[in-house]
């Protein structure tokens, strides 16, 4: 496999200087000297401006000779260079990819919706130019399917795979570095630079994201009452031992469950107590 060679072209000025005397000494002496052979030294001048090419800031132009690959003029300016020379500007600006997101399974067999923001730029202009047919057509496709290999490995989140150390959803940094390392794998054949891949969309496909919302809420109520439980129990305790401590009443274990029955209800309720006042004596 080959790589990019830089190409060192003629000065644009200087050539373009010289053919203009080249010019103007063929025409006087076709003119005045009436040397018609002249016309040749003309003809092939007139051809050579061809030769003359200008390369932007970050830009690239790749030469290539009937077929062999001659170099690649990286640096910017005025130059000259083999008229017959086929020149391809590539440019080497960094550019963003935003790919709209796209259905696919995650590790459980869910299906998600998920998409990336891709910055790349060609690094090697002769990979970029003849390891592959339309290098960004390339980046596209090879960024889908990256993803889609990327989010079967993981799961969307941990409620159906307890286990796991990385999802999708919480992975954060280390499932984009994931991400970029599957990028430059696959885009260096075609002489891309991954700057940066990251995930910026991710959500449950529609046809599921209802039951899933659905069951988020509830495991969120679950761990809500359980810790309104755990909080009612200590104050029950503490308000047991307290009454027992200071001696303000004695209660046998029937009056114990009682009291711990009617706090629970009323610490874990949804709703407000609304107490019934006794105006009789303390067992009627």
């Amino acid at each position: 496999m080959k790589n990019e060679k830089e190409f060192k072209a003629v000065n644009g000025y200087l050539a373009f200087f010289v053919m203009l005397l080249i010019v103007a000494a063929s025409l006087l002496a076709i003119i005045f000297l009436k040397l018609l052979l002249m016309l040749i030294v003309l003809v092939v001048t007139l051809v050579c401006f061809a030769g003359l090419v200008t390369v932007n800031p970050n830009e690239s132009a790749v030469l290539v000779l009937f077929g062999k690959y001659m170099g690649t003029i990286k640096d910017n300016g005025f130059f000259w260079t083999n008229p017959l020379y086929i020149r391809k500007k590539i440019s080497l600006r960094a550019r963003n990819f935003d790919m709209e997101p796209i259905k696919v399974n995650d590790k459980v067999g869910n299906p998600i919706m998920i998409g990336i923001v891709l910055v790349w730029k060609v690094e090697d202009t002769f990979k970029a130019s003849f390891e592959v047919d339309e290098y960004e057509h390339f980046v596209r496709v090879q960024s889908e399917a990256a993803l889609r290999k990327l989010a079967g490995h993981y799961p969307y989140d941990n409620f159906e795979d307890e286990n796991a150390d990385i999802t999708l959803r919480a992975g954060g940094e280390e499932i984009n570095e994931k991400l970029e390392l599957e990028l430059k794998e696959r885009l260096d054949i075609a002489g891309i630079y991954v700057i940066e891949a990251r995930i910026n969309y991710i959500a449950y496909a529609q046809e599921i994201a209802g039951a899933m919302l659905k069951r988020q809420q509830a495991t969120a109520v679950v761990a809500a009452r359980s810790k309104i439980v755990e909080g009612a129990v200590g104050m029950v305790q503490m308000a047991l031992e307290q009454l027992k401590e200071k001696e303000i009443i004695d209660m046998d274990d029937e009056k114990k469950a009682a009291m711990v029955s009617n706090l629970m209800v009323v610490l874990c309720s949804e709703e407000s107590a609304r107490p019934i006042v006794n105006a009789g004596t303390l067992h009627h």
